[in-house]
């Protein structure tokens, strides 16, 4: 099947996976929803095609693939084994690979209203977990410096954020 196939074929069952999905309680397919299992579905059926995995009915596969997850995903939640945000394919839902893109590109602009100075020991700080006496040693700089700087560009960062979000 063809990219532009299978996009025809995920449109037209997209709906009958929603409904079968819908019959299984919110609660239990918990923190994914219908749309997260349904793309989870598809992301499946796609992975399968693309390895050689002979499809003789693609709609029949689905529908199963679409109830087994539902299923692992209430045992998970019931056994407590699940971790948190990690989706039956071993990797993360939809929803929470678009939640950390959009995180990711949010700071990626809050911080480019930053001096060099500050992105830098911020970086060196979170991205590095360097200690204060660790960043002085490579910068040559005072600890107290470092330390005023980190702080005032975490509120700047912070105020910039409130701006955004309200």
């Amino acid at each position: 099947m063809t990219r532009e196939e299978f996009r025809l074929f995920s449109a037209g069952i997209r709906g009958k996976l929603m409904t079968l999905v819908g019959r299984f309680p919110q609660e239990s397919l918990a923190p994914l929803s219908a749309e997260d299992v349904v793309q989870d579905t598809l992301v499946v059926l796609w992975q399968l095609m693309e390895k050689g995995y002979p499809v003789r009915d693609p709609e029949a596969l689905s529908v199963k693939i679409a109830k087994n997850l539902c299923v692992a995903v209430y045992r998970r939640k019931k056994t407590g084994t699940d971790l948190p945000g990690e989706d039956i394919c071993g990797g993360y839902s939809a929803t929470e690979r678009t939640d950390a893109s959009d995180i990711m590109l949010i700071k990626e602009r809050l911080c480019r209203r930053l001096t060099p100075s500050q992105r830098s020991y911020l970086s060196m700080r979170n991205d590095l977990g360097l200690s204060l006496d660790e960043i002085s040693a490579r910068t040559g700089r005072p600890k107290s410096s470092i330390k005023t700087t980190i702080s005032t560009a975490r509120r700047l960062l912070l105020k910039l954020l409130e701006k955004e979000v309200l």
